[in-house]
């Protein structure tokens, strides 16, 4: 059979052209590399909790014409995350928030709490950072920096804060509200019964291939269908012939815990740069899972190597140049658009992703 589109790669991006394109009277194969749907939003049953296999996932977005959209594919709930973070032997709530200042500073009003920051602020005469560390101090003061984002960032992108670049932190929000709500979206909560069956509807009907990379199945394949929608590494595509972009990704660690409660949160961030793991998930408290026994997730970010998922593009200097050179090999490349967070080598929260997804379809069908 012959094929409008080849779309690479099952996950959030290629879900949703993939149904669009079908809602269009279009004909679809997808493929993917993993022997699973879904990509890094896949969740799977352990112990009767919906786990989520590549990390936190929580849906928040501002964009009704998206939250109405991936609502025709399962029932939210009402879940507002609100992580709090650990340093030494000291609890925190976060975002920073005034819960975050007054368990810091002993203080109660909005107005201690900005005075205090902007004292701080004050005292480090910083008029131009000249990297991460300067960067965070000028935007929050020693004792935040100090407590809450020096180690966290330190072990998210495995160098010291005066070796990363100030762009990274663009800013840093601090909020004078007793508000534990970590995003400010209008819209948020995690699907009902997991996001992996939010793919298995968005594919509904049209044939999947898993376990196969592009090059595999293409060598045999290639005039089996009119376009391709890749969703991969870029650099990946190309052979990697300019080297390799880089990425952080992250190792889990899970384990099965004989209580029904371990953390009393779903997100718990270790914000001390000697405890080696950023954070520990417990998945039960995403969907308030009755489980007598609970699962729980160590993170541990580490460099990006072959057979690890890419996880975080580093968007430097060097890496950007790079990416320039692939994006000017994909413009030219006939019969293939690239998506998705790989394809564009950008972090995309996944609501952008299906805003991404979306857009593509429009314009394309």
């Amino acid at each position: 059979m012959k094929y409008d589109y080849l779309i690479v790669g099952a996950g959030l991006f290629g879900a949703t052209f993939c149904e669009q394109a079908t809602k269009k009277g279009k004909s679809c194969l997808v493929i993917d590399k993993r022997n699973h749907i879904a990509g890094n939003i896949y969740t799977e049953k352990q112990e009767n909790i919906n786990v989520h296999k590549y990390g936190a996932h929580i849906f928040h977005t501002s964009n009704k014409e998206v939250w109405d959209y991936v609502s025709e594919f399962a029932e939210f709930n009402n879940y507002i995350n609100s992580p709090v973070a650990i340093y030494k032997d000291e609890l925190y709530n976060m975002p920073f928030n005034m819960n975050t200042f007054s368990k810091m500073w002993g203080i109660k009003t909005p107005k201690e709490a900005k005075d205090i920051i902007a004292s701080q602020i004050a005292s480090l005469n910083i008029k131009e950072p000249k990297n991460l560390e300067e960067q965070a101090l000028s935007l929050v003061g020693r004792d935040v920096y100090e407590k809450l984002v020096k180690g966290y960032t330190e072990k998210q992108w495995g160098r010291d804060c005066k070796d990363l670049p100030a762009f990274i932190i663009k800013r840093l929000p601090l909020r004078f509200t007793f508000n534990n709500n970590y995003f400010n979206d209008r819209y948020q909560g995690i699907p009902i019964g997991g996001y992996t069956a939010i793919v298995e509807k968005m594919l509904d009907g049209v044939p999947v291939v898993l376990g196969t990379s592009y090059k595999e199945f293409t060598s045999t394949t290639s005039d089996t269908f009119d376009k391709v929608i890749y969703t991969g590494m870029i650099d990946e595509y190309f052979d990697f012939i300019y080297g390799k972009l880089e990425y952080r990704t992250v190792e889990f660690k899970n384990e099965v815990l004989d209580t029904d409660n371990f953390q009393g949160v779903a997100v718990v961030n270790y914000t001390e740069r000697e405890v080696p793991y950023t954070r520990i998930i417990e998945h039960k408290h995403f969907e308030n899972s009755d489980s007598e026994k609970t699962v729980i997730s160590k993170e541990y970010p580490v460099e990006w190597r072959e057979g690890l998922e890419p996880y975080y593009p580093i968007n430097d200097e060097k890496n950007s140049s790079l990416y320039q050179k692939y994006l000017e090999l994909a413009n030219k490349e006939k019969g293939v658009i690239f998506g998705g967070r790989l394809g564009a080598y950008k972090y995309y929260d996944m609501d952008k992703v299906i805003e991404s997804a979306l857009a593509l379809a429009k314009a394309e069908l």
